[in-house]
């Protein structure tokens, strides 16, 4: 048996710093929409854990040990107590340090996949800390659908679907370590997004994007 999960490039399609934590992290508001392109992972029983990784972008993983994927499963495993394995194959279509969630997803998707291959059905809420213990955009991929994210990513306020929007995403192969890109932002703090989710089609969409526009192109 070989189940099959897409995990999708997350697109911010609006992205607010609203402060900072005393623990140094950003707080941010960011309207997050997921794309029909990504990542492919298939997950069949296995006695161990293991991963093998092909695709276009496979060769900027080959001196990984340890990866988001390995270390979702290992954590999902341990959460549940459970003496079981998988093998994992990650065809890796979407390039790494693009800002749009590759490693994330990914682990969302394992998250997903090996809850459906160990026939578990944790509450939402429960799978969702763990997966912000991997990382903050860890959660809103877990979700995977259209939604207003917010505090380090932890808090996330569905807004129905939005319209139909076709994006094109050009990437110049220049990777951006988060870190850094966070630490050149100058300036004072943003409002949060107000989308309600009423608004009614593509132009106010649009007009809200345009309004929002987002606080990282420039350090960026």
């Amino acid at each position: 048996m070989a189940l099959h999960h897409l995990a999708p490039a997350k697109v911010n399609l609006t992205l607010q710093i609203t402060g900072k934590r005393p623990d140094g992290y950003h707080e941010l508001c960011s309207l997050v929409a997921f794309a029909g392109v990504g990542d492919l992972l298939t997950i069949t029983p296995a006695e161990e854990l293991s991963l093998e990784v092909s695709g276009f972008f496979a060769g900027a993983l080959s001196g990984e040990t340890d990866n988001l994927v390995l270390r979702a499963a290992r954590a999902l495993k341990e959460a549940a107590g459970l003496d079981r394995g998988a093998h994992i194959h990650l065809e890796k279509r979407l390039p790494l340090a693009a800002g749009i969630g590759g490693g994330s997803s990914d682990a969302a998707a394992t998250l997903l996949g090996l809850c459906r291959l160990w026939d578990m059905a944790p509450p939402f809420e429960d799978l969702a800390r763990l997966a912000l213990s991997l990382g903050a955009d860890v959660p809103v991929c877990l979700a995977g659908k259209a939604c207003v994210m917010s505090g380090i990513g932890e808090t996330l306020t569905p807004t129905g679907d939005l319209p139909q929007l076709s994006l094109v995403l050009v990437n110049p192969m220049v990777p951006l370590a988060t870190g850094p890109v966070f630490a050149a932002r100058k300036g004072p703090f943003s409002r949060p997004l107000r989308w309600t989710g009423r608004e009614a089609g593509l132009p106010a969409l649009l007009a809200c994007l345009q309004q929002a526009g987002n606080d990282l192109q420039a350090p960026a």
